[in-house]
């Protein structure tokens, strides 16, 4: 049996382990470890009672389950799923392969979106004034956006402040910026639960984690008490930037989700 195996079956185990690993790391994210452990126990029982022990009653029965049971997972995890498909399609490498095939040029990122945003949170992170801004990107945000209050205006620094000013009915919520324009302001997101997230950091910067784990969006924060920015991306903070840092930041983000 050794004496047969080839290069074709180790790409055959090399993708499963692939697959596996995949698995594990969506469950393990949307906090589903102990459905995914369960998952591999009944997996393993199934293949034992039916392979091995060929107990042709008890093997029926899990194998009416296991037709089933694909079924239920898919809707069960529907969200999960789709999450997984998404960041699979969105991964940079796969945008680079296929824009190999394109004759397009490299795009610039228009400045007159980002500099009046950097500009905002200069001025609100000097006065300590609070806030949440999501830039989207290549995921759609339009879940998010329904729980707030469409406003579809030109990104300007006086309006972004005008927001979050702390007698704004919308300043407690968060602001949606797609396609250069403010979207819509007083929205919801979702807040993680990760235990890693420092104690001094507070529930803006978990709604910030929260949509950066759900998506490929930028999610930056104006700390009302230490008026530090701090930009949420990938499931990662990028803590105590200062102007430049932001714009950088912004600009290589916004360039490679235009790619």
């Amino acid at each position: 049996m050794l004496l047969d195996f080839g290069l074709k079956d180790f790409i055959d185990i090399f993708l499963v382990a692939l697959m596996l690993f995949y698995i594990y790391r969506l469950m393990k994210e949307s906090r589903s470890m102990n459905v995914f452990v369960g998952i591999i126990l009944f997996v393993l029982v199934w293949l034992f009672v039916s392979g091995i022990l060929e107990m042709k009653l008890l093997g029926s029965i899990l194998d009416k389950l296991v037709s089933v049971g694909g079924i239920a997972i898919i809707i069960i995890f529907q969200d999960e799923i789709k999450k997984f498909l998404y960041n699979l399609g969105t991964q940079q490498h796969i945008r680079r392969f296929m824009n190999f095939f394109r004759d397009e040029k490299r795009k610039e990122v228009d400045k007159s979106a980002i500099i009046p945003l950097v500009m905002a949170c200069m001025s609100m992170a000097k006065n300590k004034v609070g806030a949440l801004i999501v830039v989207e990107r290549a995921a759609p945000l339009d879940d998010i956006v329904a729980t707030g209050e469409i406003l579809d205006a030109v990104i300007s620094q006086q309006l972004i402040e005008n927001i979050f000013f702390k007698n704004s009915p919308l300043h407690d919520g968060a602001m949606i910026i797609s396609s250069k324009r403010i979207k819509a302001a007083g929205c919801i997101l979702p807040v993680s639960h990760n235990t890693n997230i420092p104690k001094e950091l507070g529930l803006r910067h978990r709604a910030a984690m929260g949509i950066s784990q759900e998506s490929d969006a930028i999610a930056i924060v104006v700390s009302e008490e230490t008026g530090r920015i701090t930009v949420a991306l990938k499931g990662h903070f990028h803590l105590r930037l200062s102007a430049e840092q932001l714009e950088s930041l912004l600009t290589k983000e916004m360039t490679d989700a235009e790619e």
